[in-house]
């Protein structure tokens, strides 16, 4: 899948769930609750949790569950690039350039 076919997607049924018209202002708190979720599952698969209220996941669910919430940031962050009129790929040629550019020896 390309990335502009999922944007395309993604904005058409966030437009159908009426999640679309929320204002970037919002979009970044669910942003950073998606980062959270992240965070969240990182440390789960890295070293585990011990909650009592939690059900104890196989490595594979806490791997899935890493792959879902890295999803969930990436699709924030395309809605961000929609909301902005920004090519997402455009942003991916930015953060090349600007890195190669700072740490040029």
């Amino acid at each position: 899948m390309e990335l502009e076919d999922h944007q395309r997607w993604l904005v058409d049924f966030y437009k159908k769930r009426n999640w679309y018209n929320f204002s970037p202002e919002i979009r970044m708190n669910f942003l950073t609750e998606e980062v959270g979720e992240l965070a969240r599952a990182i440390r789960t698969f890295e070293i585990g949790r011990d909650h009592p209220g939690e059900e104890k996941k196989t490595r594979t669910e806490k791997f899935d569950n890493l792959k879902e919430e890295l999803a969930d940031v990436i699709d924030q962050v395309l809605i961000l690039c929609e909301k902005y009129g920004i090519d997402p790929k455009k942003i991916l040629e930015f953060s090349e350039k600007k890195l190669t550019n700072r740490f040029r020896n």
